[in-house]
């Protein structure tokens, strides 16, 4: 039996469901797209965050993505290992570990940026850049409003 399309309005009028979908159609292709270049979602986010400030205390890194802290340590031990970003002992605070993005990072998240703009652009084809905007901003404000979630743990999947 076909599929009713008065039930696929319905489902599809639900904000989470069209959240998970898209996402769903976002994430399969750039986390495919990604590992083509040894990076995984995880992973290319916190080149990203690292490219963005030009370095951070790893603390501080998982504190400002989300991340708890057993998980960033995993992260940054693979950026560190993969050649793409490197710890040092914080000047100020021997304690901390300050993570910073190395050239082959740089190249590599430029890279990974070029495929994931790809993808976004094939995912969102169907809105004019002023509506992808538009949407960027939206999720934007939703997320900052949106109640605190627990850390992420790379238990959960990427």
């Amino acid at each position: 039996m076909p599929p009713d399309p008065s039930a696929e309005i319905e489902i599809a009028e639900f904000a989470g469901q069209l959240f998970f979908r898209l996402w769903r159609a976002s994430h399969t292709q750039t986390a495919a797209a990604l590992q083509s270049i040894g990076l995984t979602p995880a992973l290319f986010a916190v080149l990203n965050y690292l490219q963005a400030r030009g370095g951070a205390i790893q603390q501080q890194i998982g504190s400002a993505m989300g991340i708890d802290p057993s998980t960033m340590v995993s992260l940054v031990d693979q950026l560190e290992r993969a050649g793409l970003a490197k710890r040092r002992l914080h000047p100020q605070d021997r304690r901390a570990r300050e993570v910073s993005i190395t050239p082959k990072g740089r190249r590599t998240l430029k890279r990974a940026r070029e495929l994931a703009e790809e993808i976004e652009g094939d995912v969102l084809r169907g809105l004019s850049p002023a509506e992808r905007r538009q949407l960027v901003t939206l999720l934007r404000k939703a997320f900052a409003a949106a109640p605190p979630q627990p850390s992420w743990s790379s238990e959960e999947g990427d």
